[in-house]
């Protein structure tokens, strides 16, 4: 996934400007920055949630604006801060429509696809709860049934917008280390948004640090987050040290 010279603006007002950046393939990116900086905008962007004013993003070779969008959607899954379904459904229903990109109208679930629905199920730790309810799970559960729903997709890309937000901190590292293992293990690339600069660096391979939309630094998340880039993102001073030989910021 390319973007190259990606410009997007609010009500005429520039918010983006110019963005280039080519994402590493099978490795976990992470979008960091301040509140209005404009990375959950960029992922909206990558989405085709949101329609550049110039500019183009690419997948293999091809602009994402070109795909029908089912072409789209076996290409690219997308894990929402918020998620909504109508009623309560159960987990097993939900996660099954992840496979809607492949089926034509009216045209029912196939064998593989109840296959590839266990798969993604498994994967996601969910298998004993996949005849609950949705809102009889705790939020890391229901965050986990999202992520599922887009494992059905059967993408080789994973966009999420900041997924551990509304989760407290054992929730928030146990999907952290979910995400770690589905892309080692299953080599799909990730590209998210968080907001605490440690699990950026522990759970991803690359950052992009962006401010007013503009990429500050970008590079793998062992090399480019320093005292100076903290504070030229955020604007405050924190003090650094290593720890098991990556980056740790003290928030303190």
């Amino acid at each position: 996934m390319k973007v190259k010279n990606l410009s997007f603006s609010y009500h005429q007002n520039p918010f983006i400007e110019n963005l280039n950046i080519e994402f590493k393939e099978n490795q976990i990116t992470t979008i960091i920055g301040s509140n209005g900086s404009g990375k959950s905008t960029l992922l909206m962007l990558l989405s085709r949630i949101y329609k550049p004013q110039t500019g183009f993003i690419e997948i293999n070779q091809q602009n994402i604006q070109n795909y029908k969008i089912k072409e789209f959607a076996q290409k690219v899954a997308v894990v929402h801060q918020k998620n909504q379904i109508n009623g309560d459904q159960d987990v097993k229903t939900i996660v099954g429509y992840g496979r809607l990109p492949y089926l034509h109208y009216s045209q029912k679930l196939s064998q593989e696809d109840y296959e590839i629905i266990d798969w993604a199920l498994e994967v996601t730790n969910l298998k004993e709860y996949k005849n609950r309810t949705l809102k009889s799970l705790s939020g890391g559960q229901q965050q986990r049934v999202w992520i599922a729903m887009a494992l059905a997709q059967k993408t080789p890309y994973l966009l999420l917008d900041e997924p551990t937000t509304y989760l407290d901190i054992r929730y928030q590292l146990e999907l952290l280390r979910l995400l770690k293992e589905i892309n080692q293990k299953y080599k799909i690339t990730i590209i998210m948004v968080l907001h605490d600069i440690n699990q950026a660096i522990q759970y991803s391979d690359n950052i992009i640090a962006i401010k007013k939309g503009r990429i500050i630094v970008e590079g793998k998340s062992n090399e480019v987050i320093t005292s100076e880039v903290i504070r030229e993102i955020y604007g405050i001073d924190l003090k650094m040290t290593q720890l098991s030989k990556q980056p740790y910021v003290f928030t303190v």
